[in-house]
């Protein structure tokens, strides 16, 4: 293994950190916003859970970050490089703007992005982008109706029961809930990163095989979690606060709804964003009292984010796979 190699590995490690710190808030926002935990524990909380995925899932998501949405021939030390600055850049980005967009499909862009600048359209697998991409638009709308429809069944049942009781039992409930998202975030968005590690490997020899290295699996969900214990504060104000006010009753049944659809769409190997669905789960909920609760003006600026950020990405992508080309 070259010192190229591990500089690489280094980078997309970095990634994942980035990935974690920037979608804690997708974790930590609810139960923080609704008093539950302070910062402080709500993001351990978090990060333990995020790592305690590893012994949950498999690596199906992996696979189709690795293999899945451009030729594997192609990928080169420069490809990897270019994904990675994409993704990286557009996290860092969105993060100072305090807008909870979607490291998933950042990495994705990136992909795209370096792809096209070395082979042209011929280098990418639109199977998987479009199975990728129609994941946009249906992880937030799942997470919406999952939200509403748990939300309604939650509250029809506790409707007789007096304020007080129903905040005692569902700031315990809530613990349930954030613990069970955390490791649905950590089980998708942490393969990712180990999809792109894997084919980096893989193209430079190190393995003969497309699976992933234990080794590697480890780190990533190592680094996923890190970022989560520093926490991305400018996105946890949007997400808990700005798209609609959350009791802990609300907290419980949008993480519930989020954690569900993630469950789901990790055991069908679709990489999709956790932004997306627990945006999505929050609004469902916070829509069952009024629409107005909802502050739709707020969730307009989110979505603009999300159908910008695989394109910027890509931007990115393909000037600094361009740059390092020429001095390589």
């Amino acid at each position: 293994m070259t010192i190229t190699i591990i500089l690489l590995i280094l980078l997309a490690l970095f990634f994942d950190f980035l990935n974690g710190f920037h979608d804690s808030a997708n974790s930590i926002a609810t139960i923080v916003s609704t008093r539950v935990l302070s910062p402080k524990y709500a993001v351990i909380w978090a990060a333990t859970f995020n790592f305690i995925a590893f012994f949950f899932f498999g690596h199906l998501v992996a696979k189709t970050m690795g293999k899945g949405i451009i030729d594997v021939a192609i990928i080169d030390q420069q490809i990897i490089f270019g994904t990675l600055m994409g993704a990286c850049v557009w996290n860092l980005i969105t993060w100072y703007f305090g807008l909870p967009t979607s490291s998933s499909h950042a990495l994705i862009g990136g992909l795209i992005g370096a792809a096209l600048v070395k082979v042209g359209p011929s280098a990418l697998i639109y199977s998987g982008i479009f199975k990728t991409a129609i994941f946009i638009v249906i992880s937030p709308l799942a997470g919406f109706i999952l939200g509403r429809i748990i939300g309604q069944l939650i509250y029809q049942f506790v409707r007789r029961s007096t304020p007080v009781k129903v905040d005692h039992l569902f700031r315990k409930g809530q613990l349930l809930s954030a613990a069970l998202y955390s490791m649905g975030h950590g089980g998708n968005d942490a393969q990712k990163t180990m999809g792109i590690i894997t084919g980096l490997l893989f193209s430079a020899g190190v393995i003969n095989v497309f699976e992933i290295p234990m080794w590697v699996a480890l780190s990533c969900y190592l680094a996923i979690a890190m970022g989560t214990m520093f926490g991305g504060w400018r996105i946890v104000k949007t997400m808990g606060q700005r798209v609609a006010k959350l009791k802990p009753i609300d907290g419980f049944c949008a993480e519930t709804a989020g954690a569900i659809s993630l469950y789901v769409a990790t055991a069908m190997g679709i990489p999709v964003s956790t932004t997306h669905t627990i945006t999505g789960s929050i609004m469902g909920v916070g829509s069952i009292k009024r629409l107005s609760a909802v502050k739709w003006g707020v969730a307009g600026g989110i979505i603009w984010a999300w159908i910008i950020t695989i394109p910027a990405a890509a931007l990115i992508s393909s000037i600094s796979y361009f740059a390092i080309a020429l001095i390589s």
